[in-house]
């Protein structure tokens, strides 16, 4: 090995050592600066805990508008979709036969009447003079049943003679009471003239029947609203009950959506609440809470919880899809830490890890509200202070380097 390629040799394990050294060093001031953790500080401002879930638009209540009688359709001057006012032809049936049902009991009617006007007219008149002829005659026999009387005292007719006298005063008393009754009955109080009446009545109501009938040809809007269904077109024939359209009526609007059970101590009647409809995301409209349903779904471990909505913005459709972000709390210039910092977070002794001096310690902290992800912290740190937070391996009193973590 001549003198060069010794010198070489020299200084490459030279540089090689002094690589070695540096490497080593490096090392060193690594481990005494501790490992690089992920910090972010305890923010103080104003909070809101809110529960947030999806649901549904819905009515208070649907209105299933369907045919009353058997028929043909003859129009539907509608359409799925279409707003309408109260009392809007909504459906058409032919209405032939009824009309002719109700030209029938007018005629009935008439018919009625024209009996109790000739009760009036006619057989009352008619009784009445039939009345003043029985009372003569009964006169007339009374007066020969009394001179037959005096001819029997004095011999000159028998007692047959007299018998028949008799017999035609009784006759003739009869026939009056006869007459007397049937002008009684042809009176307002009379019982002739009560059929008669009840007839008119009764006619009049089968006539009042025929005419309601006839009406049902035409199905109406009970109410302002929306039709969101129409399952009947021209020409078919339908069923008494049978739905035809269903009418989302005006009025106050109701959100429906699930909240899972352990939110449930969380919300309570008369909670302020925005929505959003999932196709019009940045179109926030108020809601109220007004109906919190007394039982939990065994499948999915959720309760019903209804929302009035007062004033409903025109984008929003009949079961629309919608996101509900409820105010359950509010806290003035509250600690606020993410929740990713906080361990043991449902334990009676939650912890986090608080740099102080380049070293960390373990902290307890005593909780508050959560929500989107941040948690509110009552005691055991203060605004400012910086916490580690993500998955960690550092543990108490350990030296670490701070890296701040994105908010």
């Amino acid at each position: 090995m001549n003198h060069f390629s010794l010198l070489a040799k020299i200084r490459w394990q030279f540089l090689s050592g002094m690589v070695a050294l540096c490497f080593l060093a490096l090392l060193a001031v690594r481990w005494w600066r501790g490992p690089e953790v992920l910090v972010e500080p305890v923010l103080q401002r104003d909070f809101v805990q809110s529960v947030v879930a999806s649901g549904h638009v819905q009515s208070p209540h649907r209105v299933d508008i369907g045919a009353q009688i058997t028929g043909t359709v003859a129009r539907v001057p509608v359409s799925e979709g279409q707003s309408v006012r109260a009392g809007a032809l909504l459906v058409e049936l032919v209405p032939v036969e009824l009309q002719a049902a109700v030209r029938q009991a007018d005629i009935a009617v008439l018919q009625a009447q024209a009996k109790l006007r000739q009760l009036k007219e006619v057989q009352a008149p008619v009784a009445d003079q039939a009345l003043r002829q029985a009372q003569a005659t009964l006169a007339n026999a009374n007066a020969g049943f009394k001179r037959s009387q005096d001819l029997f005292k004095q011999g000159f007719i028998g007692q047959a003679a007299l018998d028949d006298a008799r017999k035609a005063a009784e006759l003739a008393d009869a026939q009056l009471h006869t007459a007397q009754k049937q002008l009684d009955t042809t009176a307002p109080s009379g019982s002739d003239y009560a059929l008669a009446l009840t007839a008119v009545s009764q006619a009049q109501a089968a006539a009042d029947a025929a005419r309601a009938r006839a009406s049902y040809a035409s199905i109406r809007s009970p109410q302002d609203g929306v039709l969101i269904a129409r399952n009947v077109e021209v020409g078919d024939v339908v069923q008494a009950g049978k739905v035809l359209m269903t009418l989302s009526p005006q009025g106050k609007t109701q959100i429906v959506i699930a909240v899972d059970e352990k939110n449930l101590h969380l919300i309570a009647l008369g909670q302020k609440a925005l929505v959003s409809a999932d196709a019009y995301a940045q179109q926030k409209f108020a809601a109220e809470l007004v109906y919190i349903n007394p039982g939990v779904n065994v499948q999915t471990g959720a309760v019903d919880v209804k929302l009035d909505v007062d004033q409903a913005p025109a984008v929003l459709r009949q079961d629309m899809t919608v996101s509900v972000d409820i105010e359950v709390a509010r806290r003035s210039q509250a600690l606020l830490l993410g929740s990713a910092a906080v361990h043991d977070a449902d334990s009676v002794a939650p912890w986090v890890l608080r740099v102080q001096d380049g070293h960390v310690e373990k902290v307890t902290v005593r909780l508050g509200l959560r929500s989107g992800g941040q948690v509110e912290l009552l005691e055991g740190v203060r605004a400012g202070d910086r916490v580690v937070t993500g998955l960690t391996t550092v543990q108490p009193g350990a030296r670490v380097q701070v890296k701040a973590a994105a908010l």
